[in-house]
């Protein structure tokens, strides 16, 4: 007998519900976030399952790594996608985790990508290099408002980030309030560094970094960004799934030619979206051909969606190199 198994995962506690070919529970219970417990409680039925789903929570990464260790066949659940039957005046956790087991027995369980666990550390260092990088402009952007409101004079973020730079307020509050957070800003600023030097001793070898870095406009962080926020390449079947994935397609349903709604636009990978755009925005300022692709699409449209069109490009383009690993060819890509 094949054994189906959906776990609602919380912050504190997780239910687990095990179901057989005609949707009959054979094991159901809410366990404590301890994975030992999770583990005592599959053993039994191990043999027979074809899989665990687990819900992509933002603490998702102790059970589904606890348990693919221990050999269970997961499945990592995208949440944004899963459908509830509309009909169900009631639902609770317990039937949360039924309903995912439920799915995964039709087969129409939507799931996401389980990005490896020894490669996933150095992904979400660049992550909070990012969340460093735009706490850090929102200190400066403070300090800039502080003294021009104190002032009336508006000074240079480039000369703020001047070593030399000293606050000069008349005072004695104002001006401890402008270096606090000058020191802040410098704190952080630092950490930063520190990582994108750690950072790039790792990714900088790496094949798939040197392709992307060959992009017009493309430096090291956007080439850090795309290459670990992309993973394995061939984890896409089609170079439309990667578009997709990147937040770089419209999000719309069409029927017999007419639109009909949206999707959902925020599927996808924000950081892949955000990159691309900034890839796109240096693509036109550097590359001539991006730069007349770019004129065209804009006196079409406008200039939101002629740079998206460039980011679509360029993620497309993204696709072919990373699974050919060939280098940026701008005349092949914006000549058709």
């Amino acid at each position: 007998m094949t054994l189906y198994c959906g776990i609602d995962l919380h912050s504190n506690n997780h239910v687990v519900v095990i179901i057989d070919e005609a949707d009959h529970r054979v094991y159901e219970r809410r366990l404590g976030n301890d994975l030992a417990l999770t583990l005592n409680a599959l053993e039994p039925y191990r043999s027979e399952l074809a899989g665990v789903a687990v819900e992509s929570t933002f603490n998702w990464y102790w059970l589904v790594d606890g348990l693919q260790a221990a050999g269970y066949p997961m499945r990592l659940v995208n949440t944004t996608a899963v459908q509830q039957y509309a009909g169900l005046k009631y639902t609770d956790d317990r039937y949360d985790a039924y309903w995912l087991a439920h799915l995964m027995r039709l087969g129409i369980l939507p799931t996401g990508y389980i990005y490896p666990k020894e490669q996933r550390g150095i992904r979400d260092l660049l992550r909070r290099r990012m969340q460093l990088a735009q706490t850090a402009s929102q200190q400066l952007i403070s300090l800039q408002s502080q003294i021009w409101r104190q002032t009336g004079e508006r000074i240079a973020s480039k000369r703020l980030k001047q070593a030399d730079f000293e606050v000069a307020l008349a005072g004695a509050a104002e001006r401890l309030s402008a270096e606090c957070t000058l020191k802040v800003y410098q704190a952080i600023h630092d950490e930063q560094e520190l990582l994108e030097r750690v950072l790039l001793q790792v990714v900088k070898p790496r094949s798939d970094f040197q392709v992307l870095t060959s992009i017009t406009g493309v430096g090291e962080i956007l080439g850090m960004t795309i290459a670990l926020e992309t993973g394995d390449i061939h984890r896409f079947p089609a170079v439309g799934n990667y578009a997709s994935y990147c937040r770089c397609v419209k999000s719309e349903k069409l029927s017999n030619g007419k639109k009909k709604g949206k999707g959902n636009a925020k599927s996808g990978n924000k950081y892949l979206s955000w990159a691309y755009s900034e890839a796109a925005h240096f693509a036109v300022r550097y590359e001539p051909l991006a730069k007349r692709f770019f004129e065209r699409k804009q006196r079409k449209t406008n200039g939101i969606i002629a740079i998206r069109s460039v980011a679509h490009k360029l993620a497309r383009a993204a696709y072919y190199m990373l699974r050919d690993q060939v280098p940026f060819d701008a005349q092949k890509l914006f000549s058709s």
